[in-house]
């Protein structure tokens, strides 16, 4: 399953009528209402991923995911640490999420503070920690 980014920060409000979803966007200066077609479970499905994101506890996955930092690098486009767990998040200019592990709070401190973020990823740590590809 590839899944995609979404950013849902316009959206006011939804209904379903008439075999269309109903959406109200904040387009900064005015209010749209746009209306797309789409059977009832669209909308049943959003308003299950609201009540979702309105009670964190209830997603079927435990672990917080790693907050990530945009940076300025033409390798990745943003980088992320867990100092508990010393896991080390890449997610590249390809979309491509990675987590490395064993890597320790210096080193993610060297990168972050890094001049080259790529030349320092290629050089410490490519090949040196064990890593896994993350699929949201």
């Amino acid at each position: 399953m590839k899944l995609s980014k979404v950013d849902l920060s316009s959206l006011l409000a939804i209904a379903h009528s008439d075999g269309c979803l109903q959406l109200v966007l904040d387009r900064g200066d005015e209010i749209e209402l746009m209306a797309i077609p789409a059977p009832v479970q669209a909308y049943e499905g959003l308003q299950q991923l609201h009540e979702l994101i309105a009670e964190p506890s209830t997603l079927p996955f435990a672990e917080e995911p790693i907050a990530m930092l945009p940076v300025s690098s033409s390798m990745a486009y943003a980088v992320g640490y867990d100092s508990h767990e010393q896991i080390l998040q890449v997610e590249f200019q390809s979309g491509a999420v990675y987590q490395y592990s064993g890597v320790d709070e210096e080193t993610w401190e060297d990168l972050h503070s890094a001049d080259s973020i790529g030349q320092f990823f290629n050089q410490e740590i490519k090949g040196k920690y064990d890593c896994e590809r993350i699929d949201y």
